[in-house]
C-alpha cells in the first residue's frame, strides 16, 4: 500500500489544530469539552507563574482562571484524577474505559518495593474505615512516620496506602484545598452508571487506541501507546493489526527534511483538507503541555530541542530551572525564563532565548509583551518587569 506522504509543515499545523493551539485563544470556554478533546490534562505541583494544568487549558482559552478546574472536579465531577503517564486529570465520562488501568496500576504500584510491606490488609483497612466514618481526608489527617533513614522519595505508610488505593480506584481524589488532595470512597465520588459498568478489556484496548490516535492524528505505534500509558507494547500491536483495514499509513517529513512511517487517522485527508493557518500570536506553553511533552516528536517536527531542567543540577543546566517554549504560528521561536511572585504582585522576566533563525522585530516584541501581560492576569500579578538581558 502506498503511504500517504505530510511535509513537515502540514504536519505541524496538523499537531497543533489537534493539540488546539492553532485558533486565537479567545472566545466561550467549555471546559469540559476542552479537557474532553484534549483526553487528559497533566498536573504538576511547581508553580512558578501558575501549576501546568492550569497554564495548559489557559493558553487554549484565555478567559480560563485558576479556580475553574476545582469547581469542574469538586462540584460539577465532571474529571476525575488518575495516572496516565502521570498524574492527570480525565473527563469522568471516560471512567468506565479506564477500569483496567486502575487493575493496572494497582499490580504495578504493588510490585514495587517502595510500597510492598506496608500494604497489608489491616494497614489499608484502617484507612478505609477511617474515610468511610469521617468523610474525606487528606495525608495531613494521619500521622504515621517514616521508618529508618529519611532517603529522598520515601513517605510514611499511610501516604503509601492512600496512594495504593488510589491507584486501584478504591479511593478517589474529592477535591484540593490549594494542591492538597483530599480522598475519599470512590462509590461516593464516581457516578455509579459509569463505576459498575463493565466493558471487556479487549473494548478497553481498542478504545485506548482509537481515542489516542483521534488525538494525535498521526503517530508511530509507541507514540499511540504512549499518549495514555496505558496499554503495553504488544496490546497496541495486536489492536494496529486487527484495524489495519482502517488506519491510514503515511509518512511525515521532519523538520530536517527526513521521513518517517507511522500511522494515521481515517479522517486524516479531510483533517488535512479544512486546515486553515494558524494564528500568529505569540503564545508562552507550559513545559508539560501535551503538544511538546514528548521532546523527541517535537524535535522531529519542529526541529526544537527542549528539555525540562527543573531536576538538572543548577550547574548543569543550559537554559534555567523552568523555562517556557515560545509558540508563534507553526514554530517555537524562542524560550523564556519567567517567574510571578503573587506577594509582591509582579511577573518578572529573568532570561529571554530566541531561536537562531528568528529576527526580532518590533511586532515580534509587542507580541511578547501582549502575552506577558495576558500570563500576568492569569497569575493574578499586576507588575511586569524585565530583568532579561538582551539576546
Amino acid at each position: 500500500m502506498s503511504h500517504l506522504k505530510i511535509p513537515n509543515r502540514t504536519a505541524r499545523q496538523v499537531w497543533l489544530a489537534t493539540n488546539g493551539l492553532s485558533d486565537t485563544p479567545t472566545g466561550p470556554l467549555d471546559l469540559g469539552a476542552l479537557i474532553h478533546d484534549l483526553g487528559f490534562v497533566q498536573l504538576d505541583t511547581i508553580q512558578v507563574v501558575s501549576r501546568a494544568h492550569h497554564h495548559i487549558l489557559w493558553s487554549r482559552n484565555q478567559t480560563y482562571r485558576e479556580p475553574m478546574m476545582d469547581r469542574c472536579l469538586a462540584k460539577d465531577r465532571a474529571v476525575f484524577e488518575h495516572f496516565t503517564h502521570d498524574a492527570s486529570v480525565l473527563p469522568m465520562a471516560f471512567l468506565p474505559m479506564w477500569q483496567r488501568q486502575f487493575r493496572r496500576m494497582r499490580d504495578k504500584v504493588s510490585r514495587s518495593s517502595w510500597y510492598g510491606k506496608h500494604l497489608a490488609d489491616d494497614h489499608l483497612d484502617h484507612i478505609r474505615r477511617r474515610i468511610a466514618e469521617e468523610g474525606p481526608l487528606s495525608t495531613h489527617d494521619f500521622d504515621t512516620k517514616i521508618e529508618g533513614d529519611r532517603e529522598m522519595w520515601k513517605r510514611p505508610p499511610h501516604k503509601i496506602g492512600l496512594d495504593y488505593l488510589w491507584y486501584a480506584g478504591e479511593l478517589a481524589t474529592c477535591h484540593r484545598e490549594g494542591f492538597i488532595k483530599y480522598y475519599d470512597l470512590a462509590e461516593r465520588i464516581f457516578p455509579e452508571e459509569l463505576r459498575t459498568q463493565e466493558v471487556p478489556d479487549q473494548e478497553q484496548i481498542d478504545w485506548l487506541c482509537h481515542a489516542a490516535l483521534d488525538r494525535i492524528v498521526v503517530g508511530t505505534q509507541g507514540e499511540i501507546r504512549k499518549f495514555w500509558d496505558a496499554t503495553e507494547v504488544s496490546e497496541v500491536a495486536e489492536w494496529a493489526d486487527r484495524h489495519a483495514k482502517t488506519l491510514v499509513p503515511v509518512e511525515v517529513q521532519s523538520a530536517d527534511g527526513g521521513w518517517t512511517k507511522a500511522l494515521a487517522a481515517p479522517d486524516i485527508e479531510d483533517r488535512i483538507a479544512r486546515l486553515t493557518p494558524p494564528t500568529s500570536r505569540l503564545r508562552i506553553l507550559n513545559p508539560f503541555d501535551p503538544a511538546i511533552r514528548d521532546r523527541v516528536r517535537l524535535k522531529r517536527l519542529f526541529g526544537f530541542d527542549y528539555t525540562v531542567e527543573m531536576f538538572v543540577p543548577a550547574a548543569k543546566r543550559i537554559w534555567g530551572y523552568y523555562v517556557y517554549p515560545m509558540l508563534e504560528g507553526d514554530r517555537l521561536v524562542g524560550r523564556i525564563e519567567v517567574k510571578a511572585d503573587r506577594k509582591q504582585d509582579t511577573l518578572t522576566i529573568q532570561n529571554l532565548w530566541w531561536e537562531p533563525d528568528v529576527r526580532l522585530s518590533q511586532q515580534r516584541q509587542r507580541k511578547l509583551e501582549g502575552e506577558l501581560n495576558r500570563f500576568a492576569r492569569l497569575a493574578s500579578v499586576r507588575d511586569v518587569l524585565w530583568q532579561a538581558p538582551e539576546r
